[in-house]
């Protein structure tokens, strides 16, 4: 970090700390907001900071074998090379590079540079860990062993599976990823860790300049068409479609980084969601979204229930599967009507589409016997919700995107994930049932326009679960933006990696 990130954090803070004060926050929870002081970012926190999130420790000597060398790997790793000094622990990890994935989103907001969010893996790795840069292809719980491309059979005595999510772009008929960034198609999403591509992020930002470009020629009467999708599986933050929908709209009023004319009315929005008909599964988030956010642009139409299935690029029409339900006969023993479901392919055409991928786990994990093999979870790995260790093979916990459980599949989940995960494998070492539970803790920064962020924080709960309830968590405000732009990416990489928050 160098002393012009170092002076502006310094500014940040102080402003921030300011701002929150006058919300009625005293200065020490305005640095519990922070989550330390700007020193502690540069020096990896405070010792008080040290203290309370060193947790659970043991002596008892075992192999730990991590998979994966994404944030919940290095997050497990450095957690517990501090808190098992007498295990070998071993992390397989093919990516030379490691990406801080929510800047894709701030890249395609022409904030961020590519190098703004890439660091060498090596520079993250904890001392003392074994690092196989490797590809797991298969597991084998039943014999303690994971078979990788290069290496071949690796054993342990416990197994951390930190593997992520893959985006399947290929089940979208017609589209390959070459396509992405061509004929009026982006997608945020794509990214490769291993060769240090943040492709999505830049073309993204394409995007939006050559939406403006193309509003500036519409008129209200002949708008350019813009979709955001949304799919039908699990994604990695829920929120981040709708990013994109508010901050390339709100991009069309001329603000952002480069500004211009207000042209956003020369552009239809239309929001896909591939299953459900809310904005957010919270109550009080949706409606700030329904009721706030989205009247503000004046320009959104939401389409429940369509979920992207095919792309013809060369004449840019969008084949959605569209579900609903029609009134069918009464029922007289019920007193209600029934309810018939009915499907349809809607096609819709696009000057200018942003899609998000349907998810799964990695091809190479989702068939393997640690994933759910039926139900909704199926392909997930198959884990208690509260421990996080899988639910037949007691040897196994997992972090991160790749559990299948009801929440979690943001960065800031799988900090929380990182404490429960340490406690409780520790206590499978020492012959203990694990008894740390993780509470479903969700966080979505969700920028509802350039300098607006409402953060939406929830658990297992149906009510917001803010860290700061004396501030309404349903209200975008500025200095969540604040922290998201300046203060969370410094602390990504200097505590969040070094399993220090």
């Amino acid at each position: 970090m160098d002393k012009k990130d170092i002076k502006k954090l310094q500014e940040v803070q102080e402003v921030i700390e300011e701002t929150l004060k006058s919300e009625g926050l005293s200065r020490r929870d305005a640095l519990k907001l922070m989550g330390l002081s700007t020193a502690g970012v540069m020096v990896g926190g405070s010792s008080k900071l040290h203290a309370e999130e060193q947790g659970k420790k043991t002596d008892a000597k075992a192999h730990i074998v991590i998979v994966g060398g994404g944030a919940g790997g290095i997050m497990a790793a450095a957690r517990l090379r501090r808190a098992a000094g007498n295990a070998k622990i071993t992390i397989i990890a093919p990516n030379d590079l490691h990406l801080y994935q929510p800047g894709q989103v701030f890249m395609a907001a022409g904030l961020y540079k590519a190098d703004d969010i890439k660091k060498p893996n090596a520079d993250l790795m904890p001392s003392g860990v074994k690092w196989i840069k490797d590809k797991v292809m298969e597991f084998d719980p039943d014999n303690n062993q994971v078979i990788t491309a290069k290496n071949g059979k690796i054993k342990y005595d416990f197994l951390v599976v930190a593997v992520g999510i893959s985006y399947q772009y290929e089940q979208i008929e017609g589209l390959t990823k070459d396509m992405l960034g061509k004929n009026g198609i982006a997608s945020v999403y794509l990214n490769d860790p291993e060769t240090g591509s943040v492709k999505g992020g830049e073309i993204t930002w394409a995007w939006f300049n050559q939406m403006r470009d193309a509003a500036k020629k519409a008129s209200k009467e002949k708008p350019i068409n813009v979709i955001c999708t949304q799919p039908n599986t699990p994604i990695k933050c829920g929120g981040a479609p709708q990013k994109i929908l508010y901050l390339s709209n709100d991009f069309l009023r001329g603000n952002g980084p480069v500004g211009g004319e207000d042209v956003h009315m020369n552009a239809k929005f239309y929001f896909t969601k591939g299953k459900g008909s809310k904005l957010f599964g919270i109550k009080e988030y949706n409606e700030t979204l329904t009721n706030i956010v989205q009247p503000m642009y004046g320009n959104i139409e939401n389409k429940w229930n369509h979920n992207l299935v095919k792309i013809d690029a060369n004449k840019k029409i969008a084949t959605f599967h569209h579900t609903y339900q029609v009134k069918g006969e009464w029922d007289p023993d019920l007193e209600e009507y029934e309810m018939i479901t009915k499907e349809e392919m809607v096609e819709m055409p696009y000057d200018f589409i942003h899609i998000v991928p349907p998810m799964s786990a990695s091809n190479e994990f989702k068939t393997s016997p640690l994933a759910w093999q039926k139900g909704t979870g199926k392909g997930w790995m198959e884990a208690d919700m509260y421990t996080l260790q899988h639910r037949r093979y007691k040897n196994v916990f997992g972090i991160g995107d790749v559990l299948g459980i009801p929440k979690g599949k943001t960065g800031g989940s799988a900090r929380h994930h990182g404490p429960i995960l340490q406690e409780n494998l520790i206590s499978v070492m020492e012959g203990k049932e694990p008894t740390a539970k993780f509470d479903g803790y969700t966080v979505c920064p969700l920028k509802t326009q350039y300098g607006k962020i409402m953060l939406a924080e929830f658990n297992y709960g149906t009510k917001p679960a803010p860290s700061f309830p004396i501030l309404d968590p349903a209200k975008p405000r500025w200095i969540w933006w604040a922290f998201d732009l300046y203060m969370l990416k410094p602390m990504y990489w200097h505590l969040m990696m070094r399993g220090l928050m």
